[in-house]
């Protein structure tokens, strides 16, 4: 039973304007020294899934930053390993991918090359640890030819663009609905899907011949009667970033102990990360810190309540930080407040400085900003 894994890292772009300005959102970071692809690619290390290509379009050199080589997640292999699709990897110079469908067909040589029996597509747009090797056990079992991962949940208004699917007994997709209606109790897909390769290649070899544009319309939805579909029940953890005001919460839910154990305390689902070799965080004599989420390399020398700060940022004597996230780098000034506000990476505030934004619409500064 083995996997190639791959990985969508801009396809969602553009709900989280704000961060994806000059990175993907694959790369936009995360509960204090993560990247969001992290988790998707410490799912599939942790499945034994080995061989990974990662889709990029635009603004990846970040990502690519982040990711190297892919030895802090074990992916730098002669066999398999991570692979790093760039723009115009496809045999048309021309082609640049607009949509999934699109993407996939991209790298469809790749997929037709592969010698593993399935292939696990994601999205990186969220926050979840789906057991992939169990995923893959109920795909088998089944017979299916295609696995939809679903969570079965109210559908707020950020899962509305999500597909959703109902189920016979057996598990079996006899139903699928391009958007879910708000307010209803849905199976609401996860963008995670496990289809038999050979078949993932001869699927998008026939829809390209007929014109198809959307890989949920004319691949999956075009099948679902000719095709033994089934759906997989993943009911953990999902923090789903489409929104300044969902990555907000996603980051906020860290300082809940259930959360940040389910998320971070399995020792079977360790979530992998870029390495950093920083100091220790140092905490001064007037430092005050409650319920916070705080990586290494910082110096504390103020006040943090209920906030989450990235590797090496630093709050000066007399600032109080609350309800806040400062992502990597970022320096405070003596005497500020600071309430409800994101800074972005190597952001700095100077002294006597009063920022407050609110949960719904947090105060953004972006990268390298000055204020």
């Amino acid at each position: 039973m083995s996997a190639v894994g791959i990985i969508f890292s801009n396809i969602h772009n553009e709900t989280i304007d704000e961060l994806t300005r000059k990175r993907t959102s694959a790369s936009i970071p995360f509960g204090g020294r993560y990247r969001l692809i992290d988790f998707a690619l410490s799912n599939f290390v942790n499945a034994d899934v080995t061989s990974v290509g990662v889709l990029t379009q635009k603004n990846y050199q970040s990502l690519m930053d982040h990711l190297g080589s892919g030895k802090d997640w074990d992916l730098s292999r002669k066999n398999g390993g991570l692979i790093i699709f760039p723009p115009y990897s496809s045999h048309r110079s021309d082609f640049l991918y607009e949509n999934r469908f699109e993407a996939l067909m991209s790298v469809n040589g790749y997929i037709e090359r592969r010698h593993e029996d399935y292939v696990i597509l994601t999205d990186c747009d969220n926050v979840n640890v789906i057991d992939y090797q169990d995923v893959l056990k109920q795909h088998e079992n089944s017979g299916a030819d295609i696995t939809i991962v679903y969570r079965n949940q109210e559908v707020t208004s950020d899962l509305s663009d999500h597909m959703t699917i109902e189920c016979n007994d057996e598990g079996r997709v006899v139903k699928a609905t391009l958007r879910a209606k708000v307010g209803e109790v849905a199976n609401v897909a996860v963008n995670v899907w496990v289809i038999n390769r050979r078949l993932l290649h001869g699927l998008l070899v026939d829809a390209a011949t007929t014109g198809a544009k959307s890989f949920h319309r004319d691949v999956l939805f075009a099948n679902v009667r000719s095709l033994k579909i089934y759906g997989y029940n993943y009911q953990g953890i999902y923090m789903h970033m489409n929104s300044m005001e969902n990555y907000y919460k996603g980051n906020m839910l860290l300082l809940t102990d259930s959360v940040r154990n389910e998320l971070f305390g399995n020792p079977d689902k360790r979530i992998y990360t870029k390495v950093r070799d920083s100091a220790p965080t140092r905490y001064g004599d007037t430092a005050i810190v409650q319920n916070s989420f705080i990586a290494d390399g910082c110096e504390i020398e103020g006040t943090v309540i209920n906030s989450v700060l990235f590797r090496g940022v630093k709050v000066a004597k007399g600032t109080v930080v609350k309800n806040s996230i400062l992502m990597q780098d970022t320096s405070v000034g003596a005497n500020c407040n600071i309430d409800h506000v994101i800074t972005d990476k190597n952001v700095s505030i100077r002294d006597r400085n009063n920022l407050m934004g609110c949960e719904k619409v947090p105060y953004y500064l972006g990268k390298y900003a000055t204020v």
